[in-house]
């Protein structure tokens, strides 16, 4: 049923892709323009592109997601989307009022070779953007990278447009984020705030995509970096940005615009990579860890050895985004477990290089692929050459644990059958337990689910 026609027996495939391990790059530069406050992302492209940007987003968060677009008709696809961007930036600022629109790219417009940067600037001769109000510009053709790269693309456009300096430093951290939850933005500004310092976090989608029921509806939420705020980033000592593959390109961005230094992280997610983080915080914010941190990386500690029998040794296979692959390798290897397969359809050389540092050898047999041939009908195919103990993805990995009977913890984006994951941290210490909660929850379940009867145990 479903995916059991999928053989163990590889082809070598040149041009042909199966289940892509990812989504188009719009999607992803319309998540990240969310993150910041009283932003209108703009889709410069056909109707029905922005309709399905919004509707991964929308289903994924289960909030509404307020997009424009261009619209192109048959004769913007020809002639090329110009007059259609002029009408639609007059009209957005007069109806909708937002403080800034960012306008992305589609396949649609790359392919005419629409000028956004000239059309932009036509816009605001002709008196078409207010004063005061911004529109921004990100080149985002969807038939190369990945949402991933979308999410970079964009985060760029902003450090290219708002940061400025004055030559005077103030006692400020940037902190770049790469595409994590709501959840996982307010926990690193939640650490960053134990650590006792100031800190811009850019973007910041908290109090955007998971805002509380109130029985008014605010096209703009309190939530999102405020355009003083980035401003202010130029002014900052050092940034720290996190995730190789969404973030370096804004940070050498702004390294090169204002002389802001900057240093690479991983997301923070699990123990080592966690350790990384409170360690620049440290001694990029001159200070000491406090005992509240201490505890947090005490109880994940704590919550590994306790549960290290039900681990050791388990197979895993993973698929997702890279910046999200390679610290969650990590952690599962320094539980004892063993990543076996690890897919990712964003493109980048490198890719194997951060994952074989992650496992530092400690998987010899692990199988690490990424770009356009690394799909899920890839990873189906290895998965049936040797099987595993637990699969880890978004939700389209369903249809494998279903036929394969693997046990299957839902990370990354999109998922779309259960809810959870933007309110529930997995970066930081608090992060890593519940991640091994949830490893541990669906382990435990397939030994209830498949022991004899003489072996079910109360007490596992």
């Amino acid at each position: 049923m479903l995916l059991r026609h999928t053989t163990a027996t590889e082809y070598k495939r040149e041009a042909l892709t199966i289940n892509p391990a990812k989504t188009c790059q719009p999607v992803g530069a319309m998540y990240c323009a969310l993150g910041v406050h009283g932003c209108l992302p703009h889709s410069h492209g056909s109707q029905g592109c922005c309709s399905y940007h919004r509707s991964a987003l929308t289903r994924h968060y289960k909030e509404p997601v307020m997009a424009a677009t261009s619209s192109f008709t048959e004769g913007s696809s020809v002639f090329g989307g110009q007059a259609n961007l002029l009408t639609g930036l007059e009209n957005i600022f007069t109806i909708y009022d937002p403080e800034i629109v960012a306008v992305h790219s589609t396949c649609l417009s790359e392919t005419i070779g629409d000028d956004l940067p000239q059309i932009i600037g036509k816009a605001r001769s002709e008196g078409k953007i207010p004063l005061g109000k911004h529109v921004i510009p990100a080149s985002t053709p969807s038939y190369v990278g990945s949402h991933v790269t979308g999410y970079a693309n964009m985060l760029k456009a902003f450090v290219s447009y708002f940061p400025e300096t004055t030559g005077t430093k103030i006692d400020q951290l940037n902190i770049l984020s790469g595409w994590v939850e709501p959840a996982d933005m307010r926990e690193l500004k939640r650490i960053v705030s134990m650590m006792g310092l100031n800190a811009v976090v850019l973007p910041d989608t908290s109090d955007v995509l998971d805002t509380p029921m109130t029985g008014k509806y605010k096209m703009y939420p309190d939530g999102g970096t405020t355009i003083p705020d980035m401003v202010s980033m130029g002014d900052s000592w050092h940034t720290i940005a996190l995730g190789e593959f969404c973030t370096r390109d804004a940070a050498t961005e702004l390294e090169n615009k204002c002389k802001v230094k900057f240093s690479m992280r991983e997301l923070p997610i699990g123990l080592s990579a966690t350790d990384r983080f409170i360690k620049a915080l440290r001694r990029y914010g001159k200070v000491s860890v406090p005992k509240e941190v201490e505890d947090e990386r005490g109880r994940l500690v704590d919550v590994i050895t306790d549960m290290h029998q039900y681990l050791y040794g388990k197979r895993v296979a993973l698929f997702g985004d890279p910046d999200h692959l390679v610290p969650l390798t990590q952690f599962l290897a320094d539980c004892g477990m063993k990543p076996v397969y690890v897919v990712s359809g964003t493109p980048g050389k490198i890719f194997t290089p951060l994952m074989e540092k992650a496992l530092n050898g400690r998987v010899p047999e692990a199988k690490i692929m990424n770009g356009e041939r690394a799909d899920m009908f890839q990873l189906h195919q290895w998965i049936k050459q040797e099987g595993v103990d637990l699969l880890i993805g978004n939700t389209y990995g369903k249809y494998i644990a279903r036929d394969e009977n693997i046990p299957f913890v839902r990370y990354g984006f999109p998922i779309l059958d259960r809810i959870g994951h933007s309110y529930f941290p997995s970066v930081g210490y608090l992060g890593g337990i519940r991640l091994l909660e949830k490893i541990l929850g669906v382990l435990m379940d397939k030994i209830d689910a498949t022991c004899p009867e003489s072996k079910f145990e109360l007490v596992m």
